[in-house]
């Protein structure tokens, strides 16, 4: 159906319908950037905003060619078109049918005068209002939304490993990192990292602390493993490492609390834990009250907690003044008494050794997951009954679990399948 064309004398801004002033390059009222609308857009909601050659509408000399292409999702049948009487319609004639290949060439009796502009890639366009395009932050400059940021949800999986991370449901960003990876030991047997970090919420740049201190870890077990250091002995120095690269954000004079939109005082810092995978020995290490659990594939065999918090209620609970349900039910349960950053008391890097007897999978996370399974036969109950089998699916149920409970916090979950040595082939390593 053909609509009526506005008067020109009485424009209106597309975001909130405030009257307009001729030359207006934004709204005074929303901010609505009014440059965007440089070339109206045709009635009908899937095809581009451009005009066609045909329609009418010719472009004069001084006039702005016309942007890329920007479309807008299909409404159900018979629905309105969405937002479209915000637009300022361009003349009647034949709507274009929804191209299908490369657009014919303009008409070049319409074409303004001159050499024609070299094409650009086409601008982001806001997931929410589909019209605003997206400032340097990440927002739209329409409506404010914003939009979806690289590490709002990632998932990686090798053969022997797997993980993924969530933004959760309440956190405006995600401020947990993981890396996981494998390596070859001397003897050609394989070896499997996971590492998890967990941004401190209250500290500078918590994002970039996690990012620097599980890729740091990584880096330095990948270097250790191969050259034969004991599993136990690289965790300790890759915790070190990872806490060193933690320290220099703080010392970074380009990034201090001024270029920090939130300003806060003290330096990034973050918690980690991770696990190796080695010759049928499992190792654990962390700082921080992120926790490794330990899974059987026989869930009539007892899970079990691989790591002890530093935090505020594992002290209580660990002098006696409180047990477990009365500790973590008090609102400092979760102040934490160890992390990586400049400002740590003392870095006491965590490391124990394991030798299962069973197959089983090694559950690494945030206490975003944890949270919402905190003891070990909670957490087997939310693993899948083929997690050893299919760590990814595993990693991605569990997120799912405390996404389903609130996802209060951002959520990371990396899963280890362990198989037990064949009978006579041993371990490359004793207990330590």
């Amino acid at each position: 159906m053909s609509q009526m064309r506005r008067p020109p004398a009485e424009p209106t801004c597309p975001g909130c319908e405030e009257p307009l002033e001729p030359g207006d390059l934004f709204c005074g009222a929303c901010g609505y950037d009014l440059s965007a609308l440089a070339q109206p857009p045709v009635d009908h909601p899937t095809v581009a905003i451009t005009v066609p050659p045909g329609t009418g509408a010719a472009v004069g000399p001084g006039t702005a060619p016309p942007p890329p292409a920007v479309r807008y999702d299909d409404p159900p049948r018979g629905a309105p078109a969405p937002g479209i009487d915000d637009f300022e319609l361009a003349a009647p004639g034949p709507v274009p049918a929804r191209p299908e290949a490369e657009p014919p060439p303009a008409d070049p009796r319409s074409a303004a005068p001159g050499p024609a502009p070299a094409a650009g890639p086409a601008a982001k366009v806001c997931v929410a209002c589909r019209t605003g395009r997206i400032d340097p932050d990440g927002y739209c400059e329409n409506c404010g939304h914003a939009q979806p940021r690289e590490r709002d949800h990632t998932e990686q999986e090798l053969d022997a490993v797997a993980a993924v991370s969530d933004r959760g449901l309440r956190h405006h960003r995600n401020e947990d990192a993981f890396a996981v990876s494998a390596a070859a030991l001397p003897d050609g047997s394989p070896a499997v990292v996971a590492i998890v970090c967990d941004g401190v919420s209250s500290a500078t740049r918590p994002d970039e602390a996690s990012a620097a201190a599980a890729t740091a870890a990584n880096e330095a077990l990948l270097d250790a493993l191969p050259r034969g250091t004991h599993p136990q002995q690289a965790m300790h120095e890759a915790i070190v490492a990872a806490a060193e690269s933690v320290n220099l954000l703080a010392a970074d004079p380009d990034q201090g609390p001024e270029h920090d939109p939130h300003r806060h005082t003290n330096a990034p810092a973050c918690t980690l834990v991770g696990a190796i995978v080695a010759s049928g020995l499992l190792v654990v290490g962390w700082v921080g009250d992120s926790r490794v659990y330990w899974v059987p594939d026989d869930r009539t065999a007892p899970p079990a907690r691989l790591t002890e918090d530093d935090s505020w209620a594992a002290q209580m609970v660990a002098a006696g003044l409180m047990n477990e349900a009365e500790a973590y039910a008090d609102e400092r349960a979760h102040a934490i008494t160890g992390w990586l950053g400049a400002d740590a008391y003392e870095l006491e890097p965590h490391t124990a050794s394991f030798k299962p007897d069973r197959p089983g999978v090694v559950v690494v996370c945030t206490d975003g997951l944890w949270n919402y399974a905190e003891a070990a036969h909670e957490m087997a109950l939310a693993a899948p009954a083929d997690a050893a089998a299919r760590p990814l699916h595993c990693a991605q149920v569990l997120v799912g679990h405390a996404l389903d409970g609130g996802g209060h916090d951002n959520v990371t979950v990396a899963v280890l399948p362990f198989a037990v040595p064949e009978q006579g082939a041993g371990s490359a390593y004793g207990t330590a």
